[in-house]
């Protein structure tokens, strides 16, 4: 999906603010600082409201000030709302020069919010290790190179003009043997699994072409795209994006899915070594039945929640409801949850087809 994609060059951008150059003009500079001191006062406007006007002293950290204090100015904060910088407070500032008069100017831009990163990312991995043991500390690395894979691939081929779909597949072949492998190890189940992935997205690669060609969606119908629009110049084929979007969400969830047919297939052959192809097929295609039940309710509410502030707004819309869902904004969301719905539906049959005839070839 392109908002995790978007989310996530966001949270690399702060985090490693010299991995990723922004493009400011050469009076202007990011720094970062803690809030010393903050001065409020009170105003009320023409019609009665009351705001709040916040002075406040930072404390140069990083930048080329560092070790001075700047007074910054953050203006109207409505009385009804609590104060948004307190003392102590990490922030980003922008730092512009004008060079007419010689004078600075600093906005503070947003919290500084890398610590409370470090900490969520540490406890998420302290617990993969300490439940999952050597398999979670391999899954980590397996997440690491699925980044690796996505920065030093995925993305510059995308901002080359490259095909969306045909660099997702690509993308996603190269992380699938890795991942599996660190995942789950190098056993018959995993390359089944990774066979049935790989077959899978390329099924759902089509499907998604022709999803978006039959509800006629652009790719606009969010505010991501139309930034990277206007700061790629159009050299980013933004309905694309879409598709890879569609496509590499869904490499995830097809991990799983995919992963627990071809073991399972692989469990009754234990089981009882009689067992046919079709006996194999049957028996696993009966837990796969539990199991997409069960991944298409969860994607939906994932979907869901991850819409939730747009789908109240809609809620409280007056228009029609036919009007609502032919909204591009909505109708995106739609097709996303219906295409990585119909890709988990197909890998099953698929992944289970492989696995029966790999297993009831041995003895």
């Amino acid at each position: 999906m392109l908002k995790p994609i978007l989310l996530f060059l966001s949270v690399i951008y702060f985090a490693f603010p010299g991995f990723v150059q922004g493009e400011t003009t050469a009076q202007d500079e990011f720094l970062e600082g803690e809030i010393v001191s903050v001065s409020n006062r009170t105003k009320t406007d023409p019609t009665g409201q009351r705001y709040i006007y916040q002075d406040l002293s930072v404390k140069i950290y990083q930048g080329s000030l560092e070790g001075e204090v700047v007074s910054v100015v953050h203006d109207a904060i409505s009385t009804a709302e609590k104060p948004q910088y307190e003392q102590g407070d990490k922030v980003m500032l922008l730092h512009s020069q004008n060079l007419e008069n010689d004078g600075s100017v600093f906005y503070i831009t947003d919290h500084v919010r890398r610590d409370g990163l470090m900490v969520l990312f540490l406890l998420f991995a302290a617990l993969a290790i300490a439940v999952g043991g050597r398999w979670g500390a391999a899954s980590l690395l397996g997440m690491a190179f699925s980044f690796f894979v996505l920065f030093a691939f995925i993305l510059p081929q995308l901002l080359a003009g490259r095909s969306a779909v045909l660099t997702a597949i690509l993308g996603a072949a190269m992380i699938i043997p890795v991942t599996f492998s660190l995942s789950h190890g190098f056993k018959p189940k995993t390359l089944i699994a990774g066979i049935g992935t790989v077959f899978t997205l390329l099924l759902t690669g089509l499907l998604a072409t022709f999803a978006v060609k039959i509800t006629h969606l652009t790719g606009f119908g969010s505010e991501e795209a139309a930034f990277v629009q206007f700061q790629m110049d159009g050299a980013v084929q933004i309905g694309g994006l879409l598709l890879a979007g569609m496509i590499i969400a869904s490499l995830g969830i097809l991990d799983d899915i995919t992963i627990s047919q071809a073991s399972v297939v692989a469990e009754l052959k234990k089981a009882n070594k009689g067992y046919g192809f079709f006996e194999l097929f049957q028996r696993g295609m009966r837990v796969g039945r539990d199991h997409i039940a069960s991944l298409i309710n969860t994607l939906v509410l994932v979907y869901a929640g991850a819409s939730l502030p747009l789908l109240l707004l809609f809620t409280n819309n007056p228009s029609p409801f036919a009007q609502i869902v032919n909204a591009e904004i909505i109708a995106e969301e739609i097709v996303r949850t219906l295409v990585a719905s119909t890709g988990l539906i197909l890998a099953v049959p698929v992944t289970t087809l492989l696995a029966a005839y790999w297993y009831q070839r041995k003895k």
